[in-house]
């Protein structure tokens, strides 16, 4: 019954200075149609002006700013309004602590918008669609893990300012300080796997086992390392397929790194031959091949004889190229190349098996017939 008597009485009080309340109400919303068209024609002069630069960093600096900015705009616009809106005192606080909430969310992420900036600027400047890439490589996985990581921190101190500005919480966090210890100890306990995730992410930054685009076997699946989020990392395997695996399992586990220090690989094409193949010949025909492909790197290429067992003798063709992608296809285009070699030029040379029939039949005496029973030749392999 309380309730609405003072509902009835705000109700009240609202009706008799309605004309008041109008004006209040007008004058707010007139100040935001104005910042909205005020931001429309600035945000579209920005982009004017950046247009023959749109990739660069003023062109990012006017796209990621444009949400914080225009949320900007109209808090200033509010605030600048205010003084003039016949608010009585209750409604002036009210709109005055909503002010502060919006404008430290806005700081919040006008912060963040700035950490993109600066990811798209040294994006920018170190680039990794070249065929050198390991710096620019090194410097992206590391700006896009401490951006995250700073992302992280901001939001969390932008929370924290806005629960501040609540004087019942300032209080209750007054009042929690005296058992900090417990409560410590608590959330430590909760926050353990992200925290794990968190000092695991800050270790690849500086020790770097896996950066943007490497080459990896992980999990017996070879890909390359397509995101390195706050929690997990992504791998884009050969077929297209995402394995999603935690920060932590590349700091705890083994795994192949095929670009940790260069993109260049040794490639192998092993080939099981006849014990009559002419190596020289082959050795002759490898180099031929490569020298006809772009996909060598003109750097290492060699042809030995690494095995001989009791049926073949195992070549092994050696090659060097840039990249792994361009390993796989030269280690490819050799195998197929040295057969079609070898069945146009040397088919004798092809894997054979040798068998040698052996005649265990009873010979003949000099004039005598042949002694009864069945005969047959015994063939060994």
């Amino acid at each position: 019954m309380a309730a609405q008597v003072s509902y009835g009485g705000g109700m009240s009080f609202i009706i008799a200075n309605w004309e008041a309340w109008a004006w209040s109400i007008g004058v707010l919303v007139a100040s935001l149609l104005v910042a909205g068209v005020l931001y429309r024609l600035l945000y579209k002069l920005a982009v004017r002006l950046t247009r023959k630069h749109p990739g660069g960093l003023s062109g990012s600096l006017v796209r990621r700013s444009k949400g914080p900015a225009k949320w900007m705009f109209f808090i200033a616009a509010v605030l600048a309004a205010s003084p003039t809106a016949a608010l009585p005192k209750e409604a002036t606080h009210a709109l005055a602590h909503a002010l502060l909430v919006a404008l430290i969310g806005a700081i919040a992420w006008l912060a963040i918008a700035l950490l993109y900036v600066i990811e798209d600027f040294l994006a920018i400047r170190f680039r990794i669609d070249i065929p050198d890439n390991l710096r620019a490589r090194r410097i992206e996985t590391q700006v896009r893990v401490l951006r995250r990581a700073a992302a992280v921190i901001v939001g969390v101190i932008g929370i924290g300012a806005v629960l501040m500005t609540f004087p019942a919480i300032r209080t209750l966090g007054a009042g929690l300080f005296a058992s900090a210890g417990v409560a410590g100890l608590i959330v430590g306990m909760a926050a353990k796997p992200g925290l794990s995730s968190l000092l695991a992410g800050l270790q690849i930054v500086l020790t770097q086992p896996i950066r943007l685009d490497d080459v990896v076997v992980v999990e017996g699946e070879w890909g390359r390392i397509e995101d390195i989020q706050t929690t997990y990392v992504v791998v884009r395997i050969w077929d297209e397929r995402r394995l999603i695996l935690p920060l932590t399992y590349f700091i705890e586990k083994p795994f192949q790194n095929w670009t940790r220090s260069s993109a260049a690989l040794l490639g192998t094409v092993f080939l099981h031959v006849d014990y009559g193949v002419p190596v020289d010949a082959l050795r002759e025909e490898l180099h031929r091949i490569l020298s006809s492909t772009s996909l060598w790197d003109g750097k290492v290429w060699n042809l030995q004889v690494t095995d001989a067992t009791e049926h073949t003798v195992e070549l092994r063709a050696l090659m060097s190229s840039a990249d792994s992608s361009s390993s796989w296809d030269l280690r490819c285009l050799v195998r197929e190349q040295m057969i079609k070699f070898l069945q146009q030029h040397y088919p004798g040379s092809l894997p054979r098996t040798r068998a040698e029939i052996l005649d265990r039949r009873p010979q003949q005496p000099a004039g005598g017939a042949l002694p009864l029973g069945n005969h047959q030749d015994e063939a060994t392999v």
